[in-house]
């Protein structure tokens, strides 16, 4: 889209995307921590588990350079998240499974924010809802596999249904109430609770089962 037919993004959507860079940036450096690696492993993986989502997504719908690229606030905090996990990880591992927790948070935050970056740029509701998962579970694919291992997306208690679920209350809320803070409020506690609650009771899809 060209720069003078953009649509802005809110300052609200700007704010979730900066708050769920940090989320995410602490689940990937407790990640880094837990798998011993040294202080600038640990500092990848944090802006890996930040920002991959939501590169891909901006590289998708047009908005270039992306967000985390172009803006210092998004590498800033995605290195202070994975600082403050290498020196101080004892008091963020006393949390009760602290990755999972950074996880579910990150995911509702980034697929309200995607969803919603993806509809103030024009794209359909349905191209919309598939940015918001995009940006949800890119991160911590990206993760994921930096550490060798499975992609949680393909293995965990409903993690990308719940950021389905969470970026579909946004876009269809948007659609009956255009601009509406409180729709993207109820999408974001929808898909973090969605993921906490499947971790909780141990919900999962169906798994492919091993031939005979």
């Amino acid at each position: 889209m060209p720069i003078d037919q953009r649509v802005l993004v809110s300052e609200s959507v700007r704010l979730l995307d900066l708050v769920g860079t940090f989320v995410f940036a602490l689940s990937g450096a407790v990640a880094g921590v837990e798998h011993r690696l040294d202080l600038f492993g640990v500092l990848v993986l944090s802006f890996a588990a930040a920002t991959a989502g939501g590169i891909v997504r901006d590289v998708l719908i047009g908005a270039v350079p992306p967000a985390a690229i172009q803006d210092w606030r998004y590498i800033t905090l995605s290195l202070l998240a994975g600082l403050v996990t290498f020196f101080w990880h004892p008091l963020i591992a006393k949390m009760k499974s602290p990755v999972q927790i950074f996880d579910a948070l990150g995911l509702g935050l980034f697929a309200i924010a995607g969803a919603s970056k993806a509809v103030a740029f024009q794209v359909e509701p349905t191209g919309a809802i598939l940015m918001g998962v995009l940006t949800g579970v890119g991160g911590g694919v990206a993760r994921d596999l930096l550490i060798s291992q499975v992609p949680t997306v393909f293995t965990a208690e409903l993690y990308a249904v719940a950021a389905l679920a969470g970026a579909a209350i946004m876009v269809v809320g948007n659609i009956l109430l255009p601009s509406s803070v409180p729709v993207a409020a109820i999408g974001g506690v929808v898909c973090v609770a969605l993921r906490l609650m499947a971790i909780r009771n141990g919900w999962k899809l169906p798994v492919a089962k091993k031939p005979d």
